[in-house]
């Protein structure tokens, strides 16, 4: 947890501003994976 987003587990767990922020974040990071995945796959199907 400290090291991806630089806060303690503890102040994660206390502090429902700074988890909301970390979910978030996970979320535009999930957002943008699925988006490359997605771009990669069309690239690897349109070239069979």
């Amino acid at each position: 947890m400290h090291a991806s987003h630089g806060v303690g587990y503890a102040e994660y767990n206390q502090k429902h501003e700074v988890r909301m922020d970390i979910e978030q974040q996970r979320e535009r990071e999930y957002q943008e994976s699925r988006r490359m995945v997605a771009d990669i796959d069309r690239k690897f199907t349109n070239h069979l």
